[in-house]
């Protein structure tokens, strides 16, 4: 697989960057591979359009400032797990098993600087809940 995918939106291409991601929950620790969507064209598109999402993958979307956050499903096509993640890296809520193609929209309730998208159920199945902590570089600062 190649470090860097590549975004696809009509034809404008933009990479996404490829980097690992752990999740420590209890004495458990689960590892990802995850995208990064760092412009805002990327956040904008995030997942949509992909047919599948293996459950060791994800998408991140880091912000600078911590801010109450939300996301839609529109043109997502699989059920999303949206782990909503303050500064410190502490999960703050997750939305589960979003639906596919709504247009509700899912708040984090409270200020986060990231949202990760997992495959749908992946955090019951793994046991992952709101006060686990995230590693990852846009949390080691902070």
């Amino acid at each position: 697989m190649a470090a860097v995918l590549t975004l696809h939106a009509g034809n404008a291409e933009e990479p996404l960057r490829e980097e690992k991601l752990t999740i420590v929950s209890g004495d458990k620790t689960h590892q990802f591979t995850i995208e990064v969507a760092e412009s805002e064209r990327q956040k904008a598109i995030g997942l949509m359009f992909r047919k599948s999402l293996s459950p060791d993958k994800g998408l991140l979307f880091p912000y600078p400032q911590p801010q109450e956050l939300t996301m839609w499903m529109r043109n997502t096509y699989i059920p999303l797990d949206m782990v909503f993640i303050k500064a410190d890296g502490t999960i703050h809520r997750i939305a589960e098993n979003t639906e596919p193609f709504s247009e509700e929209v899912v708040a984090s309730k409270g200020d986060v600087t990231a949202v990760l998208e997992l495959a749908g159920g992946i955090t019951n199945s793994l046991g992952i809940k709101p006060g686990d902590k995230v590693k990852h570089r846009h949390f080691a600062s902070k």
